[in-house]
């Protein structure tokens, strides 16, 4: 099924890799296949990933992206997780929620439970 997309002037978006910047004008376009597509506000930069739960939420959307070794990165996000979950036992849930997205190798679905990680992470960090 097509996706519709709608771009803001000056809004960015990644379609499997490739940054995709829209100019001075509103832009609709359809894209007809199944790639890796994340919209500006969704899109994590490495250098804003300077939490744990950021670094999660940037690895898993180098998982989606597709550029990167899998496995590598797999590696990776366990390496993250794990003490997390030591140091904050409230988040075993959506770790394992997220980590079973991973396993069934569905990334975009992964980036969205990441997201609310990093939310809870922000909730946390506010209260302490």
């Amino acid at each position: 099924m097509p996706l519709k997309i709608i771009l803001k002037p000056g809004e960015r978006m990644m379609i499997d890799g490739a940054v995709i910047c829209n100019g001075a004008n509103r832009s609709e376009f359809t894209v007809e296949n199944r790639v890796p597509l994340l919209r500006q506000k969704d899109i994590l930069t490495q250098e804003n990933a300077d939490t744990v739960c950021r670094r999660i939420y940037f690895t898993i959307q180098l998982m989606y992206i597709g550029k990167t070794d899998a496995v590598a990165l797999h590696g990776a996000y366990w390496k993250l997780v794990q003490p997390l979950v030591g140091a904050v036992p409230s988040t075993v849930s959506l770790v394992d929620r997220i980590s079973n997205q991973i396993l069934e190798g569905q990334y975009y679905r992964a980036l969205k439970l990441a997201k609310e990680l990093m939310i809870y992470e922000e909730e946390v960090m506010n209260r302490v």
